[in-house]
């Protein structure tokens, strides 16, 4: 078996507030790429439980890194921050694609939700389907015919994802209470849940339908109120109105994904 693990830094357990997460805190961060790099660990082990000889793919999705390389599993296979661009070296030949450590799309719910920039954007949007980066990702790994079996993180962010892939399994190691606040697992307990869930994700491969719709693709890019818009425009995009553009292509991996 063959899988790619997308990771993010914002959903594992104990993780609550955006300092966790940001450079400027560096003790801060260093503590949470603990707890994430145990969860991606305890995926492996759960997809190894399954089949020994899988290969695992782990690409570290955190803007400014998230994942411990002196502590990642020394039976995965790491795909370092630096240069990249869709589709991250995903490709048809992978059986399935999870996600570790994801957090729920801009709104008003959901731990550290945003929506690729916690800082800029308002909302994407894909032929007028509001998507966060589970959404988008899991699109992009369905035109390739992968399907998304498994997402880690609060209870919003799963039920986000099971409104697109509705019997995708899901390892919820916290409830939102607020959006810098949360009930956690311990970390001991949320890396054995994942590690199951892994498993099970992996039995239930052939069940899970990739998430796809065929394209041409348009997406929608909202901002937030005060941040500029001409970066956007300089790149070809259409102008909607002074906070949103659209993209539009035939091949989703040109859009901003």
């Amino acid at each position: 078996m063959k899988v790619y693990v997308l990771t993010d830094l914002e959903g594992p357990a104990m993780i609550s507030t955006f300092a966790q997460t940001r450079d400027v805190t560096p003790e801060e961060k260093k503590r949470s790429e603990y707890f994430l790099t145990g969860e991606v660990n305890a995926c492996i082990d759960g997809i190894l439980d399954f089949d020994p000889d899988a290969e695992v793919i782990v690409w570290d999705g955190h803007g400014s890194g998230g994942i411990d390389h002196r502590r990642f599993h020394k039976q995965g296979k790491l795909i370092a921050r630096g240069p990249i661009r869709a589709p991250y070296y995903l490709d048809e030949s992978f059986d399935a694609l999870m996600f570790v450590g994801q957090h729920a799309k801009m709104g008003e719910r959901g731990v550290l939700c945003h929506t690729y920039s916690s800082k800029s954007i308002e909302y994407y949007k894909m032929n007028g389907i509001e998507m966060g980066e589970f959404g988008c990702r899991a699109l992009m790994a369905g035109t390739m015919g992968v399907p998304t079996t498994l997402v880690t993180g609060d209870d919003v962010t799963f039920e986000e994802a099971q409104a697109l892939v509705p019997k995708i399994e899901g390892a919820v190691v916290k409830v939102a209470l607020a959006r810098e606040l949360a009930i956690h697992l311990s970390h001991e307990a949320a890396c054995d849940l994942i590690r199951e869930k892994a498993r099970v994700a992996c039995e239930r491969t052939g069940q899970i339908v990739p998430y796809f719709f065929s394209g041409p693709y348009t997406q929608e890019i909202r901002v937030l109120e005060g941040v500029g818009i001409q970066g956007y425009l300089d790149a070809g995009a259409e102008f909607v109105d002074s906070r949103t553009v659209r993209l539009h292509s035939e091949n989703i991996c040109e859009l901003r994904i």
